[in-house]
């Protein structure tokens, strides 16, 4: 197949621009050249940005079988791309978000209802509040315009080496360093993550049966609680972490942010987002590579970045962490050593 991919240097899209060169078909990636430039030397590179109709006119007169989108966030984004190279790809896929349901709505699958970007919502900045409804739109805008072309990947928390959000790594980076660790509300709460070479090798096969549609595409297979998980990182690390539960009542109060200082975890009124049903995904061949495999992996790649020391970017600071677990023991906490 002879496959164009918008950007493709980060994170998902440099899993699926390598499983695609595994696979054996040419590859054109169209990137601004700011991001782990010198990658791929193998794969032909043109450089422009997505949100200019100049830079696209490059890709004018070009046709490939399939179109791959990881890197749009909004209906202009895809509209101006497909204003250009629409009417010359076969398939288009788009990589969307879990977050386009109602976050409190549990076993949200593919036929729910999604998020509508109402007037007051911005279309130029990206909040949590928007970035849902600008997904949903965004699918949108794509079927509009490719009706009967498009592949719509919604993508829960994705993990693995070359993720540069450490919404995951924080977890097995701060379960290595041991000692007490604070834990998030319920620990038999569910989680849902996925490793993002699972991710992308599914996606490319879907890209190379021609599948269109929407699919969740997140995991594990098996509903995974928060305690299970992070007893994984501690037996996969080799730690001696202590898990000291803090409850979603404490967090709140001490205005502990979810997905951001809590990675992971999303308190359980909003936990639906950790819950999508994945059935469609399931019975379409996705499948995934143990979590402990991910867990060590992800550890061994994240020790030659520089902010295995000098810090990450998601999860609570070791100062803050402290105080919180002082005020837990002074509560008399119990301590959960599974």
């Amino acid at each position: 197949m002879n496959i164009l991919v918008i950007g493709g240097t980060i994170f998902l899209g440099r899993h699926f621009v390598q499983a695609v060169l595994n696979a054996g078909h040419q590859l054109t990636l169209f990137h601004r050249g700011k991001s782990n430039p010198n990658l791929f030397p193998e794969a032909e590179h043109i450089l422009g940005d997505r949100r200019l109709t100049e830079d696209l006119k490059k890709l004018e007169g070009r046709s490939w079988d399939a179109l791959f989108d990881p890197s749009g966030y909004f209906p202009r984004d895809v509209e101006t791309l497909l204003d250009v190279v629409g009417l010359n790809v076969n398939h288009y896929t788009f990589i969307s978000s879990i977050g386009v349901y109602p976050h409190g709505k549990e076993g949200s699958n593919e036929n729910s209802p999604v998020e509508e970007l109402t007037s007051q919502m911005s279309r130029d900045k990206i909040t949590p509040e928007n970035y849902g409804p600008l997904k949903a739109a965004a699918e949108a805008k794509g079927e509009e315009m490719l009706s009967g072309k498009t592949l719509n990947i919604r993508p829960g928390l994705i993990a693995g080496p070359h993720d540069p959000s450490d919404r995951f790594t924080y977890w097995p980076w701060r379960v290595l360093q041991g000692g007490r660790v604070l834990a998030p509300g319920i620990p038999e709460q569910s989680v849902q993550v996925i490793d993002g070479r699972d991710l992308a090798g599914w996606i490319l096969r879907l890209v190379e049966t021609g599948t269109t549609g929407l699919f969740n595409g997140t995991g594990p297979a098996q509903p995974m609680p928060m305690n299970r998980f992070l007893g994984t990182c501690k037996e996969s690390l080799g730690s001696d972490a202590e898990f000291l539960w803090a409850s979603e009542e404490f967090l709140a109060e001490h205005k502990v942010s979810a997905y951001t200082e809590m990675p992971l975890w999303i308190p359980s009124e909003s936990n639906g987002m950790n819950q999508a049903d994945i059935s469609r995904a399931l019975e379409a061949g996705l499948t995934f590579r143990p979590i402990e495999e991910t867990i060590r992996e992800t550890m061994e790649w994240f020790k030659t970045t520089d902010r295995f020391e000098d810090g990450l970017r998601a999860g609570i600071s070791r100062d803050r962490e402290r105080e919180l677990l002082g005020e837990l023991s002074l509560k008399g906490e119990s301590i959960e050593k599974e």
